[in-house]
């Protein structure tokens, strides 16, 4: 810091985020080691400003973003694995660190985290303090794997809290409230295969299989694809040592060619070109830009999805840390509620009632929804500010995210896109999250007035 010029510690940095849907000009404070970082906050404290830690950017929202010319503190410089405890099963990380490269340093010592978020390159105190979680009856959010972290508060100094601390459960999920995180000491587990399976029902089957579906698999997600009878359930289980091993299982019957024809066949029609070379969501992408918010062209887009699923179904083995990211499409809006549905034990059907609720919203209303609505579950958390808080040992919390695509560059199509979306959430939370009892995710929190909607 003491190299910075005055000029270059006031230059401002246009910050925007993963989406491209959210913005801040601010300064931007990239410390290099932990005396810098410790500094930086106790700096502006003690001119009682405003400084926000920042990670990637990949939260839909901007969660970290602040108000134009303010700071923002980034940790990406500090990204140490700093110990992997093999007997106690635990790794203690630099928050800056990414979870891909916590997944790298735990391999060797063939351990891995327990649980994760669709994505792997958020900086793990990103993670950690927006709440973030992956899918399992029996997993808790990511906050819940925390044992132990160190934070430089603005007014307390650093600061070490540990999992049974009176106020521990105040810091993981703190969104940088209470101060800017270190370093943390999650716990692990054994590194394993999952056996995935990918099966298309209907919706009546999957209300009848509900139940059964959430407890009996160690992880589970269900897509539910609007204007088709077609509910995607993916679920992943571990293997057992022996029986299978990575790479084998039953494949899907057809080749990723045939898979992809309804997609292709239809950007034919609609546009000429047969997107030859394009995955699966960059075909998605290709038709929605032909006209985004086109009810009956959305429909079609949708049935076309739900094609290529029945045409995936089958099972494959791999190292969770594949099977648990998945592949989340290009820019978007989206947004994500978290409700409780009973227990482990005794699911209680909330979240299906909500389901059936939405869809008949979008389907009745002519909302052009694009696929998939995707609904989640996990235990609850511990943590004050976590959308899952529970005290009840198997409590069960379900999350339903929506979202539309931004297929298009051009500001005025992806302002009528985004109008759009705001209309669609506004049905959700005027007529679906009172009933429900529903909490936003941090990281999907619309209307801060701290942040600039591009």
């Amino acid at each position: 810091l003491a190299t910075q010029t005055k000029a270059e510690e006031d230059e401002l940095e246009n910050v925007v985020n993963w989406s491209g849907t959210h913005a801040c000009s601010v300064h931007v404070k990239t410390p290099e080691t932990r005396h810098e970082a410790i500094q930086i906050v106790a700096e502006h404290a003690s001119r009682n400003e405003r400084i926000r830690p920042v990670g990637g950017a990949l939260s839909p929202n901007g969660l970290a973003f602040a108000e134009d010319g303010s700071s923002l503190i980034n940790l990406a410089l500090l990204d140490k694995v700093l110990n992997v405890d093999v007997e106690n099963r635990t790794v203690t990380v630099e928050a800056g660190c990414r979870v891909e490269q916590v997944l790298e340093a735990l391999e060797p010592h063939n351990l891995t985290l327990e649980n994760l978020a669709s994505i792997a390159a958020q900086q793990v105190g990103g993670f950690v303090g927006a709440g973030a979680h992956g899918t399992g009856a029996c997993l808790p959010p990511v906050d819940e794997h925390v044992l132990e972290m160190t934070v430089a508060t603005p007014g307390q100094g650093v600061v070490t809290k540990k999992r049974g601390d009176a106020d521990f459960h105040a810091f993981p999920c703190s969104l940088g409230l209470l101060g800017v995180t270190l370093t943390l000491t999650l716990r692990c587990v054994p590194k394993h295969l999952l056996r995935e399976r990918t099966q298309v029902l209907t919706r009546q089957e999957v209300i009848q299989r509900h139940a059964e579906l959430i407890q009996d698999n160690r992880h589970v997600r269900f897509m539910w694809i609007p204007f088709a009878d077609a509910v995607v359930v993916v679920s992943n289980n571990p293997t057992v040592d022996g029986v299978l091993g990575a790479g084998q299982g039953y494949e899907p019957r057809h080749d990723m060619e045939y898979r992809l024809e309804p997609f292709r066949s239809l950007l034919k029609d609609v546009s000429g070109d047969d997107g030859e070379g394009l995955g699966f969501a960059e075909l998605r992408d290709a038709l929605l830009a032909v006209k985004p918010l086109d009810l009956e062209h959305v429909k079609k887009i949708n049935r076309a999805e739900a094609e290529f699923w029945r045409r995936s179904q089958g099972t494959h083995v791999g190292d969770s840390s594949t099977k648990l990211n998945f592949e989340c499409g290009g820019q978007q809006w989206v947004n994500e509620c978290c409700f409780p549905a009973g227990t482990r034990s005794a699911p209680d059907g909330k979240d299906m009632r909500y389901m059936l609720r939405l869809l008949d919203i979008i389907e009745s209303e002519g909302i052009p929804a694009p696929a998939p609505i995707e609904q989640r579950w996990t235990a609850g958390s511990s943590s004050l500010l976590s959308p899952a808080r529970s005290t009840t040992e198997d409590a069960l919390f379900s999350w339903v995210g929506i979202i539309m695509y931004l297929p298009s560059d051009d500001e005025r199509v992806r302002k009528s896109i985004g109008d759009a979306f705001r209309q669609y959430k506004g049905r959700c939370e005027s007529d679906l999250w009172p009933v429900y009892g529903a909490l936003e995710h941090w990281a999907k929190v619309e209307g801060d007035a701290r942040v600039q909607e591009r």
